[in-house]
């Protein structure tokens, strides 16, 4: 059984092609790098250039657009966009029907909350609850 692959043609009129990920059926770019424990959603999609790494769940109607990054075990909640070169740090959660911005960083363990938006450029900083839930604050 060969590859099957999905085109679609974006508002620039360029055809990107994307292929469903073994691990959710989700549509992932042929150009991002999902690893194979990552869960991706049937629903979801990873646009070209961007990574998803080990342990990672893109949950329904998520979106992790061009270029960025979301680090292992993260969670992006349903209906989550992740913006262009963003990055989601390891183990950080964001929320349900939340926005990183694009160049925005969710830092490691923080949880961004539901439709909250972390605007372009800025920096979404773990609390010290966010910390002491994965043992690393006193």
């Amino acid at each position: 059984m060969g590859i099957s692959y999905v085109e679609f043609e974006d508002e620039a009129g360029v055809l990107r092609r994307y292929r469903k990920h073994a691990n959710g059926r989700g549509l992932v770019s042929t150009t991002a790098k999902v690893d194979p424990s990552a869960f991706v959603d049937p629903t979801a999609y990873v646009d070209p250039g961007a990574e998803v790494q080990r342990g990672v769940r893109i949950e329904h109607g998520a979106w992790v657009e061009a270029g960025a990054i979301v680090a292992e075990r993260a969670v992006v909640g349903v209906n989550a966009r992740i913006g262009q070169r963003a990055v989601v740090g390891r183990s950080a959660v964001v929320g349900p029907f939340a926005q990183v911005g694009r160049e925005a960083r969710v830092q490691n363990a923080a949880r961004v909350p539901r439709e909250y938006v972390v605007e372009a450029g800025s920096e979404y900083s773990a609390s010290g609850d966010d910390l002491r839930r994965l043992g690393l604050a006193a």
